[in-house]
């Protein structure tokens, strides 16, 4: 996001002069880390912010944020108000709906986010799902802790349909690895006339077969793709325009006995609606990895619900990602110094 050319910062060129880091992926920063992001950007002088943004130095001459997914916005907006030269944040999540805050619009601030980072991870998770309740895992390990012998029949991949909402590096991952199984693909997105082509991102890691898809419905076919899936898949981010998207209308229109997974953002769903979906159908069950409120309570009745898989948050977390998202920002670093276009660039408009 900027006031001109997506990715493109206007300031002149060398490194900047100081850059805070936040905690990413839940953790703190380690000792690699900042060695490849001191060497990127020579002189730069480096603070450390807490979880809620609290700095370990003066902020007056930061230029550069790397924000993780525990700085809420509330929090971004109070660090920007002492660090009057921010011209450039990086999010390390995907979703940016608590970067860009009124002050980061208002100000004309460029943000990238951590496109590509996580499409190979979290296909991977929606596959194993898929596996998971096609064969009847979790049928499986009950009549183990059961003591039972009981052989169950399962189905194959190749006899479903896997309607995905979304066409990002997630969503055309998820495809990939859907179509490697001979699973039937089709998708939703906002510009369906573009299919599922688009370049890779930067350092997204290389998929098993192109994503295809046999149809590509506009925004307003939910209801239809949800009545032709055995599986939809959430993998869009949350704007104005697609918070609370898939709500009793959807849900209503589901095929008898699919399953929802959401590995995008919880504020996509209408909850007690989709609790209604799960009790009396017409869904058979739902994989939840993100919910409105995390850490989901104790005491939410998604836990309880015998034909839910419920997981913290987790489909995007492998021993690869941390790595590969400092590439990403080493990467947009010496571009901003270099004064080239950043990567990854996000389009407040659009939200995403």
């Amino acid at each position: 996001m900027s006031a001109g050319h997506p990715g493109v910062v206007s300031r002149r060129a060398g490194a900047p002069a100081a850059i805070a880091l936040a905690p990413i992926l839940y953790a703190r920063h380690r000792a690699e880390d900042l060695a490849r992001i001191a060497e990127a950007a020579p002189g730069a002088r480096i603070v450390l912010l807490g979880d809620d943004g609290t700095p370990d130095g003066p902020l007056d001459d930061v230029e550069v944020v790397l924000r993780g997914s525990s700085l809420s916005g509330e929090s971004l907006d109070r660090f920007l108000a002492r660090a009057p030269r921010v011209t450039w944040i990086h999010s390390a999540s995907v979703g940016v709906e608590r970067v860009l805050t009124a002050a980061t619009i208002e100000r004309g601030i460029t943000v990238t986010n951590g496109r590509g980072v996580f499409s190979v991870p979290i296909a991977e998770y929606v596959l194993m799902m898929l596996l998971a309740v096609r064969r009847r895992l979790p049928a499986l390990l009950e009549l183990q802790r059961e003591r039972t012998w009981q052989p169950l029949e399962g189905g194959e991949l190749r006899d479903l349909t896997v309607g995905i909402v979304g066409a990002g590096s997630i969503g055309r991952a998820v495809a990939s690895y859907a179509g490697v199984c001979g699973a039937r693909v089709i998708a939703l997105r906002r510009h369906p006339e573009r299919g599922m082509d688009a370049p890779p991102d930067v350092d997204e890691e290389p998929l098993p077969v192109p994503p295809r898809a046999e149809r590509v419905l506009p925004m307003d076919a939910l209801p239809d793709l949800f009545a032709a899936s055995d599986f939809v898949v959430l993998a869009l981010p949350v704007t104005p325009d697609t918070e609370g998207l898939v709500d009793e209308r959807a849900l209503a229109a589901a095929k008898p006995g699919s399953w929802l997974v959401n590995v995008a953002r919880g504020r996509l769903v209408d909850e007690p609606a989709l609790l209604r979906a799960l009790r009396t159908g017409p869904l058979g069950g739902a994989v939840l990895d993100t919910f409105r409120d995390e850490p989901l309570p104790a005491s939410s009745p998604f836990y309880a619900l015998p034909n839910v898989i419920v997981t913290p948050h987790t489909s995007w977390s492998t021993d690869r990602v941390r790595a590969r998202s400092i590439d990403v920002f080493v990467d947009n670093l010496g571009r901003f110094g270099r004064g080239e276009p950043l990567h990854n660039a996000v389009d407040a408009r659009a939200g995403y």
